[in-house]
């Protein structure tokens, strides 16, 4: 009689515990992949929304918001590449709260300022401010966001082009941030970068191409142009300087702003790469020199101000409504010729800002007067804006528009 096998019960039970297990790691794993797409699809959807909600939104229609928790978006004294003539708090001042505002469009938020982002956006790129002083105090705010991204060693700063060419290069992404000196974009008497003062100012109106030559093949551009054109007349020249032969002749103001342009469009038209460069205008910052125009002592101007300008739509008479229409309508002229400019108008959201610039708090290129010395207002700089501070909005503009525009 044959002998009764054992019931072998280990080998069953083992084949059940696997497959129990292997339920288990694929129901786990669609759990956590369900979470993750969930998560996924709100994050885009988050995206999703707040693209379309940038998209329809005035940028420069809103309000200054206190925001003391987060701003300013870096501290003066640790930005390695700080101007003198922008460092408020280096120079004296007390009232901080400048660098405190958020500005705030009526109908969405700005995005938050993502360093890092920025310089991936920008690997193997140059992103070059080309104008004046005002345009090279939104370049120092944007070298002062991004380098604490940069590690010390892989950060540098040049100057070249005679000085009329400053680069920030951040090594490990091959990416550089400069600024152009060309004040009035053409060629002028004024185009050194340091002896700039001259008592007759003097533009070639039809030449650009000295200037262009140093940011022709940049992959993000920003232009400005303004201060340097008031006066009630230019001398324009056509021929070149020191041409026995040149041809001077006394233009209106807005009619030599108005050529000047021209040329500038006229050169983006037909030298820029369309399928590389962007391009942007940054519009006029206003002064604030007149404090009777916001309700001030008449002679009084930025000197002592620690408030804002809280009317809304407030427009001083540093500003020339003549010169914004002029710089719309070439870059509206440009735009119907297939070639995008965009235009950051950042002059309503500055007026608002009389406590923002740097009054007597910066260095002074000259030694004051004695009587200077006795009447501070006499020599506030009510022109140019503390950092951190107001161009740190411009940059915050310029970011939305380059990550969501």
């Amino acid at each position: 009689m044959a002998k009764a096998q054992p019931i072998v019960l280990g080998s069953t039970w083992g084949i059940r515990n696997i497959f129990q297990s292997l339920v288990a790691i694929l129901t786990t794993t669609l759990v956590v992949t369900s979470i993750y797409l969930t998560q996924e699809g709100e994050q885009w959807s988050n995206e999703r929304n707040k693209l379309h909600s940038l998209s329809k939104c005035n940028l420069f229609s809103g309000k200054w918001v206190f925001d003391n928790e987060s701003y300013p978006l870096y501290k003066e004294q640790h930005c390695t590449y700080m101007s003198d003539q922008l460092a408020c708090e280096k120079f004296g001042r007390k009232d901080l709260s400048y660098q405190n505002w958020r500005w705030e469009p009526h109908q969405c938020n700005l995005p938050r300022f993502n360093a890092t982002a920025l310089l991936e956006r920008l690997r193997n790129k140059r992103m070059v401010f080309v104008g004046d002083s005002l345009n090279r105090g939104q370049w120092v705010s944007m070298v002062c966001l991004i380098e604490s991204s940069v590690h010390p060693t892989l950060k540098s700063m040049r100057t070249i082009a005679n000085g009329s060419l400053s680069i920030f290069k951040a090594e490990e992404y091959n990416a550089t941030i400069e600024f152009y000196w060309a004040p009035l974009l053409v060629e002028s008497n004024s185009d050194d970068p340091v002896k700039h003062r001259v008592p007759e100012r003097t533009v070639r109106v039809q030449a650009i191409e000295k200037h262009a030559k140093y940011w022709s093949d940049a992959d993000i551009l920003v232009f400005n142009t303004f201060l340097w054109w008031r006066r009630r007349a230019m001398n324009v020249l056509w021929g070149s300087f020191g041409d026995p032969n040149g041809v001077f002749k006394k233009v209106e103001m807005v009619r030599a702003y108005e050529m000047a342009l021209r040329t500038w469009s006229d050169w983006l038209e037909f030298q820029i790469n369309r399928n590389k460069t962007k391009l942007f205008f940054v519009s006029m910052s206003p002064t604030h020199q007149k404090a009777h125009e916001w309700g001030g002592i008449r002679g009084d101007n930025c000197y002592k101000e620690t408030d804002q300008i809280t009317e809304e739509g407030y427009w001083g008479n540093g500003s020339i409504p003549s010169m914004m229409r002029v710089v719309e309508n070439v870059i509206e002229n440009l735009n119907g010729r297939g070639l995008n400019v965009e235009l950051l108008n950042i002059t309503q959201l500055s007026e608002y800002r009389k406590e923002g610039h740097p009054s007597i708090y910066r260095k002074q290129w000259e030694p004051l007067t004695e009587e200077q010395l006795l009447n501070p207002k006499t020599y506030a700089d009510c022109i140019h804006w503390c950092l951190p501070g107001v161009p740190d909005t411009w940059n915050e503009l310029l970011y939305t528009y380059i990550f969501y525009r």
